[in-house]
This record gives C-alpha cells, structure tokens and sequence, in this order.
C-alpha cells in the first residue's frame, strides 16, 4: 500500500506541476485560517432580490387562485347546465347520465365539444335495458287510465323541467323527439360518478350483437340510430378503461387499508435498520462498510439464485405458468406477471448484471476503497460529534412536502378557474362560445343555452360541455410550475449549504472534538440565511431553467409521437440526452460550490470556479476515491432497502417458518402492494439518513484537498487529517507539535 501511495503522491505531484496554469494556483498556506471563516458579507444580493420578488409571486398567484377557482368542478361530473352532480343542490344526486351515449363518439373528431348530449344528475343509474319505441307504443294506446301512462313513464329519464304535471300532458313520444327524456338507456354502473354500461366487456367481446330491452325490442335511439354493441362500446371504450382501472384501484386501496399498520411496522424497522447502521459505523466504520459490501454481494446472490431457479422451475412446469413471449398479454391483474416464468428471467438477468459488476469494481479498486473507507470513517466520527446532522434532513423535508402541497393546491384552483363553455350541435355541424365572450351574442347564446339546452333553434342540442381553457392560466400553470423547480431546488441547496457548513468546521479543528465549535449546525444555518441566500437563489435558479427545458423538451416530443420527421425526432432526442447530462453536471458542480461558499463564504460564481479548478487539479482522486465512496453509501442503502424488502416479502407471502407470526399476515389481493410500498419508502428513508453521510464525505474530500495544498506536514504547516488518511496516503506531520504550539496556531 506504501508502494501504491508513493505513487499515487507522485503521480498528483505531476500533474500539479502540469495543470498548474491551466486549472489555477493550488491553496496557499495561511496561518490565520482554521476553517469556516467568521468575516463574511452578502453574496450575490441581485439574485436574492430577484427570489423574493418571484416567491412573492407564487403568493399572488396562489391567492388569486383559491379566489377565483373552485376544485369541486374537477371533483364532481356537470350536467348540461353546469350542475355538479353529487354536490351543492344535487347532494342526492351524484350520478350522471347520459341521453345518448352514442354521441360522444363525436368526440373524437372534435375534443373541444366536449360530449354533445344532454346529461342530467340522477340518484341511481338505470338498473335494466329500456327503449322508447315499445313504450311509446302503448302509450299510444287511448284505453290506458292516467295512473297506468304515469306509471309507464317512470322509468323515464328526463330533464329537470320536466315535472309530473308536464309528464302527465304530453305523450312518451313528444318527450322523447322533443328532446326532453332520453329514448333509451342500458343497465349501467356509477364508474367515477357517470353511469357506464355494466356489459362493457360483453360489448368490446361481441360488438355486433344487437342491444335489447327486457322485450326484447332492439334498442332505437331518438334519430332511428340502432343501437349495437359495436357502436356503445365505441363510445364508452375510455369509460371501460376507466372501469377496469378503478375496480384493480379498489383493490390495491382496500390491500392498503387492510395492511397500514403493518406498512407502518415495516418503515419503523428500516428506521430502526438506518439509524444503527450509522450509530455503529461511528467505532466500527471499516468493518460495516466491508460487511456492507459482502452483504450486498451475498443479497445480490441470493437474489440471482433465487430468482433463476424459479424461472428453471417454472419454465420445466408449462401448465404452471406461460413460457412463450407471444403468449404475453397485457393487463393490470399483477397475479399474472408473478406467474410468469419470464418475469423471473429478467429479475435474474438483473441481479446477476449487478453482481458481476459490483464484483468487477471491487476487484479492479480495492486499493481506492481503503481511502474511501478513510473518509466515511471521518464522516462517521463528524456525525458522531454533531447528533443534530442526523435529525437535519427532517427540516428540508418539512418544507419540501409545505410546497408541493401548496403548489398542488394552487394548480388545482388555477384548473378550475376557467370559464364554462357551450355548445350547440345540428347534425354534423357544432359551434362553441363561452360566457366568458363580452358580446351580445355569446351572452344570449349562453343564457338561452342555461335556461333551455334543448332549444329547437339552436340545434338539436345546446348546453354546458365543459370549462374553457384560458390562456392566461396556461402562463400561471407554467409559471407555478418553474416556481416549484426553484423553490424546490433552493431548499436542497440551503440543506446541502448548512451541513457544508458544520462538516467543514469539524475539519478544520486542530484537536477533535476539541476545537469543534459549539452548535456547528444551528450557526452555519444562520450563515447561510443571513450571507448566502442570494448564492443559494442562483445555484438552485440555473437548475430549475435546466428542469424547465427539459420539460418543454417532453412536451414537444409528446407532440411529435405521430410525426414522420425523423430528423426533428432525432434532434430532439439529441437535446434531451444533452439537457439531462448538463442538469448532472450542475448538481454536482453546484453542491461543490456550496461547500467552498460555507468555508470562505464568496459568491457562487467564484466558489464554482475555485471548486471547478480544485477539482480538474486532484481529478484523479476525485473519479476515483470520491465515486467509490458514493457508490459504498449507495450499497449502504440499498442493504437497507433490501433487507427491509426481504422481510416484507416473507411475512406478506405467508412464508415465515414461525406459525405465531404467520397468523397475523391479512388477507389481500395482491400481497406485493405491500411490499412495494415498503421498499419505496424504505429507500426514501434510507436515503434521508445517508444524505447526511454523501454531503459528509463530499465536504471532508474537498477540505482533505485544501488540507493537501495547503500543508506539507512540518511543523509550520502540519495536517489537519486524521492520522487514518495520513497512513493511508503515506503522510504524517514530521515534527509533533507542543500543546502551546497547537493553541498559538489556532489563534
């Protein structure tokens, strides 16, 4: 290792000498500083001014909002007057139905209509098959006494006008040809408040069958349109969609409820499983982080074992499950792809990549990894000595959930602020105004269609279809949206600025934990809010245009899926890969500027250059030894992750060899969900704990750089490393420094 690190002395020696010029002079020695210095002023003012007046912004837009919004319309389904069904005046009546289903096959040639047919509120949706034809058959007949006609048009769906009186004067045809009662209907179900044919299924299986009543008479819409199971199953295709959807969300929601406490149980224990990790990594850093790594070849292991051999067992057993990739079909029944021998194959082929490769880095960097270990070492013991860096990530979380939800409320109320749009439709022909419009005729148009959305001469129909976009509220969305990337942004900056903070003044004390200021954290918080808030606005505003690019990329890409330009779909393709790496680049630059403006407390543009050069100056070790120890934390948590899964897995399976703990596994659809849920949340957990540790590293890396530029060992410029890394690199401090001496270079 002496061999290695002599040469790895003189290798950086070179290429300091070399790149001399080219990346910057290396750090002098200053015998006055000893870490984050206390003299500092505001950086950066500009973009701090800048941040509170578009903040103040989100706030105006976030109140005129809630003022002129109103949720409940994108909650509730409206009527043809603009009712919301289920709500309001129609609290009772939470079903929508609609006359002519048939119509919104119209739909398609024309989104902006909306669907063009009278839709009304109803307590419950049609229970049986119906047709106006053999009603108004018997209706015609003048023997029937007036309970035996009322009785025959009670299951009759009607508009709101007309009463029982109205019922009782006119005939089943004149309501039906005047546009007044719905000429038929089928056996429905309420799917997300709108009553959607029960056999939808039936329908798409056998589209030409004709549709009948309990009379089997064929059912006829109002304009003689016979009505088949090819032409309703047409117009209700995305509402059968809708309903498959919904029935496997049931599903999955009631597996929730009937699992949350043992959810609950299982994030508990990857707390519990992070937090030890880290307790004992403070005595022990070297030893987890070895087992850390064997544990995760041994999990990977067992994951690649496992995994192949049930696709061996299942594939040799054809009627246990399907072998053939052409026998694939698509659905949302998840059962289906745990039984497939396939799924099993490509988990397999999964684990056995990432255990070659893991195995493959460790072979060829074993030596790096010392180094490595070195510096989680360091950021165990910081830890150690600063207890509130553990508790730190709760603060930016807080705040990132506050926003996202105030974002998602505004963006709510900002969706339903726009105005409602009529329509009016003559055969083929369909003409939209909104009552937004200031002239007379949209006005009377919209106030003709609300008092009677069957006007004969307007067209055969005429009512609300839905709310109209504005344009402004198009900018207000993409407006909140940049605002969110900001402000989101800024709080992973002000998170990452403190912890720079209170890691680089460990460093930088002589004697540890001697020398460490009291309350590290709490005092380079207030550092960041009082100096740098102007640094941190414009590191986190250069990513949020980065994001905001990238998703007019997406957009425009969405908007090319049906294009045959290939050359556009190509340059496109092209930008998006380009955006992507350069918002990589600038998280990581930016995060290193962060550490250089909490130690010498510049502006972000100097702390970036002098960080960019620092680094391009020792690039070797920072590819090397920095990545390694990345990747270390990123085992570290999948370990977490992983063990938390396993034990999910086995308990939700029913496959833990105790009967006692067995007994308490609930009964569920799909016992994954569960387990799903716990893996995500266990890595999000995981990754909250051991961001602590990435920031830990990635600061104590670039002081150990300084320290390495700065001080040579004598007695006038001793190390501040620890005696670790100085055995590991070949360094110590020639001459020990006395007590006194200690003391005078502290002051």
């Amino acid at each position: 290792m002496g061999k290695d690190s002599k040469v790895d002395d003189s290798e950086n020696a070179a290429e300091k000498s070399e790149e001399k010029n080219k990346y910057g002079e290396p750090a002098k020695f200053d015998p006055t500083f000893n870490g984050p210095i206390k003299n500092r002023g505001c950086t950066d003012v500009i973009c701090c001014i800048l941040f509170i007046i578009f903040f103040l912004g989100m706030g105006v837009v976030g109140y005129w909002g809630y003022k002129e919004g109103d949720p409940t319309v994108l909650i509730y389904p409206s009527d043809s007057e603009g009712n919301l069904c289920g709500y309001g005046n129609f609290v009772n009546k939470p079903n929508l139905f609609f006359f002519d289903l048939l119509k919104c096959t119209n739909v398609a040639q024309n989104v902006a209509v909306g669907c063009p047919t009278t839709q009304v509120c109803v307590s419950k949706c049609p229970d049986k098959n119906w047709v106006w034809v053999a009603a108004a058959a018997q209706d015609a007949n003048p023997l029937l006494s007036t309970q035996e006609r009322r009785k025959l048009k009670e299951d009759m769906y009607c508009t709101y006008n007309i009463t029982t009186q109205v019922r009782d004067e006119k005939s089943i045809k004149e309501l039906v040809e005047g546009g007044n009662c719905a000429s038929y209907y089928v056996k429905s179900d309420a799917v997300v408040g709108r009553c959607v044919p029960s056999a939808i299924s039936t329908l798409i299986n056998s589209a030409s069958g004709l549709l009948s009543d309990a009379g089997n008479t064929t059912l006829v819409a109002a304009d003689n349109t016979t009505v088949t199971g090819d032409a309703l199953s047409a117009a209700s295709k995305v509402l059968a969609y809708i309903l498959n959807a919904k029935e496997y969300g049931e599903k999955i929601l009631a597996d929730v409820r009937a699992s949350w406490w043992m959810i609950l149980v299982g994030l508990g224990i990857s707390c519990v499983i992070a937090f030890i990790w880290i307790i004992i990594m403070r005595w022990i850093a070297g030893v987890i982080v070895w087992f850390t790594i064997f544990a995760f070849i041994a999990l990977f292991s067992f994951s690649t074992y496992y995994t192949l051999s049930r696709y061996f067992e299942m594939k040799n057993n054809s009627s246990a499950s399907l072998n053939s990739v052409t026998d694939i079909e698509f659905t949302t029944n998840l059962d289906y792809y745990w039984n497939l021998s396939t799924t099993w194959l490509v988990f397999g082929i999964i684990s056995a990549t990432i255990l070659g490769l893991s195995i493959l880095i460790l072979l060829f960097l074993r030596n790096r990894i010392r180094i490595a270990i070195a510096l989680i070492k360091e950021a165990s013991r910081a830890v150690g000595n600063m207890m509130f860096t553990l508790l730190w990530p709760i603060i930016p979380f807080f705040l990132q959930v506050v926003l996202f939800g105030f974002w998602g409320a505004t963006a709510l109320y900002l969706a339903s602020s726009d105005k409602k749009k009529y329509a009016s439709s003559s055969g083929n022909l369909t003409s939209n105004v909104t009552a937004a419009d200031s002239s007379n005729l949209v006005t009377t148009f919209a106030a003709s269609c609300a008092a009677d959305y069957t006007n004969s001469t307007l067209g055969q129909f005429c009512g609300f279809v839905g709310y109209d976009v504005q344009e402004y509220t198009i900018y207000l969305q993409f407006y909140m949206l940049f605002m969110l990337f900001w402000v989101m942004n800024f709080i992973i900056a002000l998170g990452q600025l403190t912890l720079a903070g209170a890691f680089a003044s460990y460093y930088w004390a002589f004697s540890k934990p001697q020398d460490i200021p009291a309350f590290p954290v709490t005092a380079s918080l207030w550092r960041s809010l009082r100096y740098h808030l102007g640094s941190i606005a414009f590191g986190s505003l250069i990513i949020a245009i980065i994001q905001i690019i990238r998703v007019i990329l997406e957009y425009v890409d969405n908007k090319l899926k049906g294009s045959e330009n290939q050359v556009a779909k190509f340059f496109l393709k092209c930008l998006k890969c380009c955006f992507w790496c350069l918002e990589k680049f600038m998280k990581f630059l930016n995060k290193n500027a962060y550490i250089l403006i909490a130690v010498y407390g510049k502006n972000f543009c100097t702390s970036a250059k002098n960080a960019f050069f620092l680094i391009m100056r020792n690039i070797v070790r920072v590819v090397v030894i920095d990545k390694v120890a990345d990747f270390l934390l990123l085992i570290a948590k999948l370990v977490v992750v992983a063990a938390t899964t396993i034990l999910a897995f086995f308990f939700f399976s029913g496959q833990v060899p105790i009967q006692v703990i067995n007994g308490y596994v609930p009964s569920l659809h799909y016992y994954l969900i569960p387990v799903m849920i716990i893996s995500l949340g266990s890595y999000v957990i995981a990754a909250a704990f051991f961001s602590v540790y990435g920031m830990g590293v990635d600061t104590l890396f670039l002081c150990f750089l300084e320290d390495c530029e700065r001080h040579d060992g004598s007695a006038e410029k001793p190390y501040y490393m620890n005696k670790d890394l100085m055995g590991i690199l070949g360094k110590k401090n020639k001459l020990e420094s006395t007590e006194g001496d200690k003391k005078g270079k502290k002051g």
